[in-house]
């Protein structure tokens, strides 16, 4: 989780993805991009909402069935709050549970051990399954064309069997 400056959140993603891609393109000698979907943000404005994102983050590797217990995944910043830090800033964390640190770090602990149903960024997608007639009709009233008429091979049937095939995926995915 980043707290956002002066600069937005988006622009230093879009920042350190391109200069990485850029890097990893040159060095296995490849182009095109590496991630499948844009960079998802979405505002925390309540200290409980804050609080319940910290516990998906840490909870997330446990919930995928990479690891047991918490401490153990090592890409977490969760050990780093009952040490000292050498990465994030953990006292804004950790005073919103007591002002004593030992007493701060033990409710962060027991917070971040607590069965849970958090959810964060979870989006919901609705999938239909498109019958071929479905998709024919789609094609028809989309392209003005039927979809038989899609097998001929000329330069424009397949810029529209792109079309199509684009057109399917996108409903598939976001139907």
């Amino acid at each position: 989780m980043l707290k956002e400056g002066k600069e937005p959140l988006e622009q230093i993603m879009r920042r350190i993805s391109g200069s990485y891609v850029y890097w990893y393109n040159k060095k296995y000698e490849r182009v095109g991009t590496l991630f499948q979907d844009r960079f998802k943000s979405e505002p925390v404005e309540t200290e409980s909402y804050f609080l319940t994102v910290i516990r998906y983050i840490h909870q997330n590797p446990i919930k995928a069935g990479i690891i047991r217990n918490i401490k153990d995944y090592r890409w977490s910043s969760y050990r780093e709050y009952s040490v000292t830090p050498k990465i994030i800033d953990k006292e804004y964390v950790l005073k919103i549970f007591a002002k004593d640190n030992d007493i701060a770090i033990e409710l962060f602990i027991k917070f971040n051990k607590k069965n849970n149903n958090d959810e964060c960024l979870e989006i919901k997608e609705k999938k239909k399954n498109i019958s071929d007639d479905e998709l024919r009709q789609i094609i028809k009233n989309q392209f003005k064309v039927e979809a038989w008429t899609l097998q001929n091979e000329s330069k424009e049937k397949k810029e529209i069997n792109f079309i199509v095939d684009k057109t399917f995926y996108t409903l598939y995915n976001h139907i």
